[in-house]
């Protein structure tokens, strides 16, 4: 089942007089988060953005009823959430905490591999981590290796071919 709310950032600290709050985000990046007309903590609660912007690797947020840096500094170390209903994804784009949890299977025989426990973004693209049974191996999320992520069937299919035995017993 996926969650209605994603962890999207952490308020850092503030950011002038005014009541505005600096969020670390941990989504795609500052601008993405800026264009959130509301914002969400663990329990659903809304809050609303009354402006937004990217600073630098921070997104500067001031809320509806934050106007004073004293109320600003009492959100320090909320983490903030958005709700994915609120976001419209390219095709064949999905949230990581979507990918986590997935089935690593290959994409010929149907082997099962492990789960995926982690994504590592390093720039040129991302890498998935595939846990079984203690071991871990990392795979490039490149369309060679990568055949077909299915988050509602809960699988991601993966050729094998192109990896030179990554998966083999090693005992």
């Amino acid at each position: 089942m996926k969650k209605e709310y994603l962890e999207a950032g952490k308020i850092v600290g503030t950011h002038g007089l005014k009541g505005e709050v600096r969020i670390d985000p941990w989504c795609d990046g500052p601008e993405f988060l800026a264009c959130f007309k509301r914002l969400y903590d663990k329990t659903g609660n809304e809050y609303k953005v009354r402006s937004a912007r990217a600073h630098k690797n921070i997104t500067i947020v001031l809320f509806d009823g934050v106007s004073t840096v004293e109320q600003a500094d009492l959100m320090r170390g909320k983490v903030v959430y958005i709700n994915r209903n609120d976001v419209r994804l390219p095709e064949g784009v999905n949230f990581i905490q979507d990918i986590i949890g997935l089935k690593a299977v290959d994409l010929d025989s149907g082997e099962e591999y492990g789960t995926v426990t982690d994504v590592i973004s390093t720039g040129a693209n991302d890498v998935y981590q595939i846990t079984k049974e203690g071991k871990d191996h990392l795979i490039p999320k490149i369309p060679e290796v990568v055949d077909e992520i299915d988050v509602d069937s809960g699988i991601i299919k993966i050729n094998t071919k192109i990896l030179g035995g990554l998966f083999d017993n090693e005992d």
